[in-house]
């Protein structure tokens, strides 16, 4: 059977896409943002005030809370995420352990995830990040997401996002 344009070529585990492959998707990718940037247009903004809107910090913030959210946060975390969490006297979790047939494990040296929970939670979050991408490079609603976004925070309640690099933030 002939190979396509559309077809991937296997080279060890890895999908290698053909090199006409990947031009029309970087065409088609440029073509959405293009298209979102004309709906900016078609509401009068001229090129200074989409460019204004576009690095706006705010809007940055509110995106980046917005894609947490939608990414990873309704993700199967939250099944993870349920069950009964231990209480410390101490405050640290120094005097919790954890009872195992190989002996007591104290709680800062015990896995939360095991291999299969973390690959279930990487497939779900990575594809949930896909149809997030997908939804905003839409000609359709990229746009009315960005615009959404623009007019109102919806996580007002979470920490603002900051381009710091060091660890987690306390809570407000």
């Amino acid at each position: 059977m002939p190979c396509s344009s559309r077809s991937p070529v296997r080279v060890g585990r890895p999908i290698l896409y053909s090199r006409t492959l990947r031009k029309r998707w970087v065409i088609s990718a440029i073509l959405r943002v293009h298209v979102i940037v004309e709906e900016f247009r078609e509401a009068r903004m001229s090129d200074d005030e989409v460019r204004a809107f576009i690095t706006d910090p705010a809007l940055q913030r509110r995106l980046a809370k917005y894609m947490v959210l939608q990414c990873f946060r309704n993700s199967m975390l939250e099944d993870l995420h349920a069950g009964t969490s231990p209480s410390s006297a101490s405050g640290d979790y120094s005097d919790v352990t954890v009872s195992s047939p190989y002996g007591a494990i104290p709680w800062p040296k015990v896995s939360r995830l095991n291999d299969d929970e973390m690959k279930r939670l990487m497939i779900d979050v990575v594809d949930r990040t896909y149809r997030f991408i997908h939804t905003l490079f839409d000609e359709n609603t990229g746009g009315q997401v960005l615009l959404r976004l623009a007019e109102r925070d919806p996580l007002p309640h979470w920490n603002e996002p900051t381009l710091a690099t060091t660890g987690a933030q306390e809570p407000a």
